[in-house]
């Protein structure tokens, strides 16, 4: 697929059928933020704009650190650290339409998934941090957030929330396939032949890794792997990991960054511990491929993880299934994420389901997400 600036819109009797939409995510391994432009008639997509990651300064990461896994019942406490999220978003999209040599009336939405601090689905909580209306209110153009809490109060997960958006975009692909997405914690969407879809967490990301480098080098990553590649994996250990209820669960299912606790590697070496717990995310997701309705014909990664090599070796030795970053299909596995709630925007607005029982375990399919206008 080739990533160009849209022109102009798709239109029947003078009325648009498509919106150009602005995604912005930014996931529990706390990289930064990630925007992308699509153009999409909350159906199907026409067409990809551009996209921009830019990282957070490390002394507010920091602060966003400190503030994750507990659950903040109240909020006025962190007022301020939510207003330089919101501020640091804004940024980020008059950047990207800049770039994109947009302006801010061309775009139609901005979809805003917010920092999640916590995550417990089974006490109906979810919470994402970031204000809609003051982001709304600085960009000038209508913001669509809080794209879990719909789901959650009626019954369902919260998450995965990608998954209607692979869907669409496995529309030309031979099915079954699996969509893999590697942020903080992973997750799947298997697309059935028929365009079915079944979604959950399948366990750990990156973010047991990389708070394991933080913690002994100071680094933020495993850059490139090295030293998951230089170690050993603890194959005792590693079964201890695996051996946590979570994983015999039927989906749908979701969980929150720090639900695993990592006992099991301390003591290892540095290289060793990173070796064992990206054979943990992979070996996850051999569980999890496990619960499918059939086997995925191919595996397709993206975000963050699909960038270390030790992981995308264990996804190949524990799947045994052609495993492959999504840009083998032509798109941007940097991106994905952030399309995803760009198309969600749109299909908040016009009313479509954002979510459904076999995605999240909701009593039926969901609209979601709240709207705030300039």
């Amino acid at each position: 697929m080739l990533w160009f600036l849209m022109g102009e819109r798709r239109c029947k009797n003078g009325v648009e059928l498509t919106m150009i939409a602005i995604g912005l995510m930014s996931g529990t391994s706390l990289d930064g933020i990630d925007a992308a432009i699509i153009e999409t008639d909350g159906d199907g997509v026409s067409a990809f704009g551009k996209k921009i990651s830019v990282p957070y300064p490390e002394g507010f990461r920091e602060t966003l650190r400190q503030l994750l896994g507990h659950n903040p019942t109240d909020l006025s406490n962190i007022q301020s650290v939510i207003e330089e999220l919101t501020l640091r978003h804004a940024d980020v999209v008059k950047e990207l339409i800049s770039s994109a040599g947009l302006t801010p009336d061309q775009v139609d939405v901005v979809g805003f998934h917010g920092q999640t601090l916590f995550h417990d689905p089974d006490n109906a909580i979810t919470c994402q941090v970031g204000d809609g209306a003051l982001l709304a209110k600085t960009i000038g153009i209508p913001v669509v957030n809080d794209f879990r809490s719909n789901d959650v109060l009626n019954g369902g997960e919260g998450a995965p929330l990608a998954p209607a958006y692979h869907v669409a975009l496995a529309r030309t692909l031979e099915r079954p396939v699996a969509f893999l997405n590697i942020g903080g914690v992973a997750n799947l969407t298997w697309v059935s032949p028929d365009g079915g879809a079944v979604a959950f967490d399948t366990g750990p990301g990156n973010a047991l890794i990389d708070d394991w480098v933080k913690r002994h080098t100071g680094a933020l990553m495993d850059e490139g792997g090295s030293l998951a590649r230089s170690g050993q994996v603890d194959e005792a250990a590693l079964a201890l990991l695996l051996d946590h209820p979570y994983f015999q669960r039927p989906y749908p299912k979701s969980l929150d960054r720090d639900a695993f606790d990592v006992t099991p590697v301390i003591g290892l070496s540095i290289e060793d511990g990173a070796a064992t717990l990206s054979a943990f995310t992979s070996a996850a997701v051999a569980e999890a491929a496990r619960l499918l309705p059939a086997k995925p014909l191919k595996w397709l990664v993206c975000g963050g993880g699909r960038h270390n090599p030790a992981t995308m070796a264990g996804l190949r030795k524990y799947l045994a299934t052609p495993v492959e970053p999504v840009e083998v299909e032509g798109w941007d596995g940097d991106a994905l994420e952030a399309q995803a709630f760009a198309y969600l925007a749109v299909r908040s607005l016009k009313g479509l389901a954002l979510s459904y029982p076999q995605t999240t375990g909701a009593r039926h399919p969901l609209t979601g997400g709240v709207r705030h206008d300039p």
